[in-house]
């Protein structure tokens, strides 16, 4: 077996891009498409060149995984009832609408012994993939992400629509226990906080600070990191990251950076240069590259870039912010 068998459910909008990037994957064999919009699904599977399912379950009988790209309070009931037929499940962030239906999903899943990928797609942003290799041990981040309205995604908190992102990310990147999490936020346009600030603590001592909004004039999408003798600069809408170290004068730059010294501190045998590096991103399709490496999981029997316990994870972080905030 070298290709994944592969069903989509659910292709409205990012569906639909799941299609076809799958009909055009050489790691990939995209079975069939099914939607309750019929007429949906006949589209998405005209377009990807495959076959339209009537019945979900017909479906399920012919792949090994499935990309589950339904509401999001969807995702448990046809997460289980795959896992019943034994597929491998991509899920599309986040994991469930609820802590406890992720955790149903994540245990049932270990007890198949099947797979879980969780599209938390900033995993695989260039800018991300440029410090991959990258030693990182940051003990203060700042997250922007903010986004102009679109009533799609209101009908939850901006915490689970942007935030969410930076939490996967955040706690991929620190590695280490959330001791301590302050949040505020507010609804301005739609029932659900439209814009969120969130203070997190770690065990390690790092200290994460998080905004979020989808009421903003412009998009942006950034993260800085700030350790020891280095500070990261990360733009995802751009995909391109920024390193300027504090070094002393031998020491050798990454391979792969492009370095400059762009200014000296301190004097005589005390002086240390600030060098600027600019990793090179891979040329990337961030949604194709993850839906590739679940095929390769699948394929290969690896562990997922993303598994389930740590889109879990993310939801637990994400649950505990609303809490936070929703106290008076």
């Amino acid at each position: 077996m070298d290709k994944l068998d592969l069903g989509i459910i659910g292709v409205g909008h990012l569906g639909s891009i799941h299609a076809r990037l799958a009909a055009q994957s050489e790691k990939i064999n995209l079975v069939g498409v099914f939607d309750l919009d019929q007429e949906r699904a006949e589209k998405a599977a005209r377009d990807s060149s495959t076959e339209c399912f009537r019945d979900m379950h017909a479906l399920l009988e012919k792949v090994q995984g499935v990309s589950i790209v339904v509401p999001t309070s969807e995702h448990h009931s046809v997460a289980l009832k795959a896992l019943d037929y034994g597929c491998h499940l991509f899920l599309e962030k986040p994991i469930a609408s609820s802590v406890d239906q992720a955790r149903d999903i994540v245990q049932k899943a270990r007890e198949k012994n099947r797979k879980i990928q969780v599209g938390h797609i900033e995993r695989f942003n260039p800018a991300i993939l440029a410090i991959k290799d990258h030693p990182l041990k940051p003990m203060f981040i700042e997250a922007h992400r903010l986004s102009t309205f679109n009533p799609r995604g209101c009908d939850v908190s901006v915490v689970l629509d942007l935030m969410i992102h930076d939490l996967d990310l955040i706690l991929y990147l620190v590695k280490s226990p959330v001791t301590h999490v302050d949040a505020c936020g507010v609804a301005v346009v739609s029932r659900e906080e439209d814009i969120a600030n969130v203070r997190l603590k770690f065990a390690s001592g790092c200290v994460a600070n998080i905004t979020s909004s989808r009421i903003a004039l412009s998009p942006m999408r950034r993260m800085r990191l700030f350790q020891q003798n280095q500070y990261i600069a990360l733009d995802f809408q751009e995909k391109k990251a920024d390193i300027f170290k504090l070094t002393d004068q031998d020491t050798i730059p990454d391979p792969g950076c492009k370095p400059a010294v762009v200014s000296r501190i301190g004097v005589g045998d005390n002086a240390r240069d600030v060098i600027y590096e600019k990793p090179s991103p891979p040329e990337v399709n961030s949604l194709q590259m993850e839906l590739e490496e679940f095929a390769k999981a699948v394929v290969h029997d690896l562990e997922p870039e993303v598994p389930g316990e740590q889109g879990l994870m993310a939801l637990e972080t994400a649950a505990n912010i609303l809490e936070q905030i929703a106290r008076p």
